[in-house]
């Protein structure tokens, strides 16, 4: 019997940046299927709208034709547990991280008990790059080419009119 075993990654990715795409593409050689989740976020203010958001995570993940996006709202255990996933990944950048994302699993966990959190850290060369970071020294002027992909790139320069 062949199994399917089907993981999701939510964000906001407001941008997906490169650090994301490695654990995408990390998740992707461990689980057969994998949804990037990209949170409707109507209590986060996003650079990107969700349409912008999602378009860009698929431009960026198209060599991987296990991956898909989809948008989601509400719980993302309920989400993952309408798509049959049986886990959910977290990247863990540092402890900080942990202490929030282990509170999280344990919440989820008992709301959905037969979904798994999986916490992968990111490689070494993403491991301080987050999508806040990469959005304030965009907004400043300064040079984010080396963290996000060129077709990230070129919508974030768009996006600030340069």
């Amino acid at each position: 019997m062949t199994q399917n075993v089907l993981a999701v990654y939510p964000g906001t990715f407001d941008p997906i940046t490169l650090g994301h795409e490695d654990l995408v593409r990390r998740t992707a050689r461990l689980f057969d299927r994998v949804i990037v989740a990209v949170a409707i976020a109507h209590h986060k203010k996003t650079m990107f709208s969700l349409d912008e958001r999602m378009e860009m995570a698929r431009e960026a993940l198209r060599d991987c034709p296990q991956v898909t996006v989809e948008p989601f709202e509400g719980l993302v255990t309920e989400f993952t547990a309408a798509r049959g996933g049986t886990a959910m990944v977290r990247g863990l950048r540092s402890g900080t991280d942990f202490d929030y994302e282990f509170q999280l699993a344990g919440m989820n966990r008992a709301l959905v008990p037969q979904i798994e959190t999986v916490f992968l850290t990111p490689s070494s060369q993403y491991q301080f790059i987050s999508s806040t970071l990469v959005r304030e020294i965009a907004t400043l002027g300064g040079n984010v080419a080396q963290f996000v992909s060129p077709v990230v790139h070129e919508r974030l320069m768009r996006k600030l009119g340069r």
